[in-house]
């Protein structure tokens, strides 16, 4: 009997339950995903989003794996950045891709391909993206270590991992303002515009529970990637980590 624990915010559970759990909250709010997102961001998600793909430096005929995809932000960037590219949208929430689909034209929908599929079990053989992105998405994968050792399995060598995820504050003022605005705004927000005050109680303890950015570095390092490093933005409230199969 499988008795690991893992953490579903600052629940302690068993880790066999933890990604039903995600799946069910994500399914609850995937109709105001995007709106949630503005508002608590005030809309600077967009902004790191952006400069994610700026560093991305996306090549004509990239074959890319945008892994928890959601409502397919990152992907409807990249395709702006460059159309000669083919996009692996992947998200284990079929609300989420459902959702994701509908904000595509059909000239777009072409270069993408749709995948319902866990990050912890990628069905691509080896060796076969270019780039991989996981944006937002990590800290909400039972695995993680699992995750990152699929991701180094599908890039080719030569290819590069980018994740985007909210970080630890570097300025100890700037954590004391932001912890106090996730403990109280966030979930208040989540209970008036979500009418999913859990949902978003979950958001801000998965991003307290989550690795800061030299314990996650030390994680992409251990999957196997080399020249890893990370870029903080917002005095490190959200940071992208890189590393390169090599």
């Amino acid at each position: 009997m499988n008795n690991l624990k893992t953490n579903f915010g600052k629940r302690k559970i068993k880790a066999e339950k933890k990604t039903l759990l995600v799946q069910k909250l994500f399914s609850e709010v995937s109709k105001k995903y995007d709106l949630m997102n503005d508002i608590m961001s005030f809309g600077t998600h967009r902004l790191w989003k952006k400069r994610l793909i700026e560093i991305m430096n996306i090549n004509s005929n990239d074959r890319i794996i945008d892994v928890g995809s959601g409502t397919g932000d990152i992907s409807k960037i990249i395709l702006k950045e460059n159309k000669n590219v083919s996009i692996y949208s992947v998200d284990l929430n079929l609300k989420m891709l459902n959702e994701a689909k509908n904000q595509f034209n059909d000239q777009q929908k072409k270069k993408i391909k749709f995948i319902n599929a866990n990050a912890e079990n990628l069905p691509f053989e080896n060796n076969f993206f270019d780039k991989y992105v996981i944006s937002f998405c990590l800290r909400n994968i039972t695995y993680i270590e699992k995750a990152l050792l699929e991701s180094f399995r599908v890039l080719k060598p030569g290819g590069i991992f980018y994740c985007l995820e909210f970080s630890a504050p570097a300025s100890s003022l700037v954590d004391i303002i932001y912890s106090k605005y996730k403990n109280k705004i966030v979930p208040f927000i989540g209970e008036k515009v979500a009418n999913n005050r859990n949902a978003y109680k979950y958001l801000e303890e998965s991003i307290s529970q989550f690795p800061n950015q030299k314990i996650l570095l030390d994680k992409i390092n251990n999957a196997g990637f080399e020249r890893t490093s990370y870029i903080n933005l917002f005095d490190g409230i959200v940071s992208i980590h890189i590393g390169f199969k090599i």
